[in-house]
């Protein structure tokens, strides 16, 4: 039998991998599974986005490579949408970089800045390609617990000297997945502080910008003094446009950076399809007439949801963004084993937080991707295991 390289031993298994077998082995036995662990919603893309992609699919051009450069139409909308959101001002063509997907930029990140020995410094739980870029770049993840008693913040005051010295990239994100947390500007402008003493990359993963609630409006870290020269930032229009599978989204920020993850990316991949991008110039484009009524669609669940798990027996509270809800385990219960019998007992998926690193034990996240009545009914199934 061949082997595996011995970075291989370091990966854990990645959540939910084995959800999709188990839901088709429940589903062939007749039970009705509320799938509530993928951040993969149920709503439609804008429709601006499907009409541009059929007519883009149709032009023999648009078939081509694309390259890194990619379409030149997405990279102004991008650059348009960040001065009208976030009042940044940034070079489309320097400073804006297409991807294929934010997570494949995230997980390509590091093998631009880290060196095997090399420290970066995760947020645990966190996203997994946080974890999964440093470990194929050879680098050694500094996993930082997200307690309550922080607001679920990196606390940098925390982390070792002999950690800091070491470290090539900070990833950050907020609105936060899985603990919906959310971070003030004084925290992000510490955050540009402290990359800039250490010389270190802020990699501020900004996919749950736009879906926020209650009047709150989740800034850019590029909107901090002097963030520009320290921090890349990604966006992603899988979770504010209902685009999850056409895997399309961006990396904004200092020119160096841009250029760094650009000249990895051009040995890995040559660019989304240009139609995708096309028709995701087109749902940029349609932000303001559509992605209101998106998010009235996430703040509807949410409220749904908290109500009938706290009456159901859980203590659940309104987050101001994202799609998610973190949940404390009731009664103590680890959250793998909760989450098992909540799918074989009651058919209802749920992600445990350890499965998200060992710093989520003790809670659990519950994806906001189906409609009220069925987020109702999940609660209930959920409140028998009580």
């Amino acid at each position: 039998m061949l082997g595996l390289a011995d970075r291989m031993r370091d990966f854990p298994p990645y959540p939910l991998a084995d959800v999709p077998e188990i839901k088709r082995r429940l589903a062939a036995e007749g039970v009705d599974v509320i799938d509530l662990g993928a951040g993969d919603a149920d709503l439609p893309p804008p429709p601006a986005a499907v009409r541009a992609l059929l007519e883009a699919a149709a032009e023999p051009a648009m078939g081509r490579y694309g390259f890194q450069r990619g379409l030149p139409a997405f990279r102004e909308a991008i650059t348009r949408w960040m001065a009208e959101r976030f009042g940044v001002e940034v070079d489309p063509y320097r400073e804006v970089l297409p991807l294929i997907g934010s997570k494949e930029g995230i997980a390509h990140l590091a093998l631009a800045y880290v060196n095997p020995g090399d420290a970066t410094i995760v947020p645990d739980p966190g996203y997994q390609p946080y974890l999964g870029g440093t470990l194929l770049a050879g680098g050694v993840p500094h996993l930082v617990p997200l307690r309550p008693e922080n607001g679920f913040l990196v606390p940098f005051g925390d982390v070792p000297r002999e950690v800091v010295r070491r470290t090539r990239i900070v990833y950050l994100n907020y609105p936060n997945n899985p603990t919906a947390a959310i971070a003030p500007r004084e925290y992000l402008a510490e955050a540009v502080e402290f990359c800039r003493t250490h010389g270190a990359l802020l990699a501020y993963d900004n996919a749950y910008s736009e879906i926020a609630f209650d009047g709150y409006r989740p800034p850019s870290v590029l909107e901090i003094e002097g963030a520009r020269e320290v921090t890349i930032e990604f966006h992603s229009l899988s979770k504010t446009y209902n685009m999850t599978g056409w895997r399309i989204g961006w990396a904004v920020g200092g020119a160096e950076a841009i250029a760094a993850l650009a000249r990895v990316k051009s040995f890995v991949d040559t660019g989304a399809f240009l139609a995708v991008q096309a028709a995701a110039a087109a749902a940029l484009a349609s932000y303001a007439e559509w992605v209101p009524g998106n998010v009235a669609a996430f703040r509807e669940r949410r409220d749904a949801l908290v109500d009938a798990l706290c009456a159901n027996g859980f203590q659940a509270t309104r987050p101001r963004a994202t799609m998610y809800l973190w949940v404390p385990v009731p009664g103590g219960h680890g959250s793998q084993e909760f989450a098992r019998r909540a799918l074989h007992e009651q058919g209802v998926v749920v992600m445990p937080g350890a499965a998200l690193g060992a710093g989520g034990e003790g809670f659990l996240r519950l994806a906001l991707t189906q409609g009220p009545e069925r987020l109702r009914e999940a609660a209930t199934r959920l409140g028998r295991l009580l």
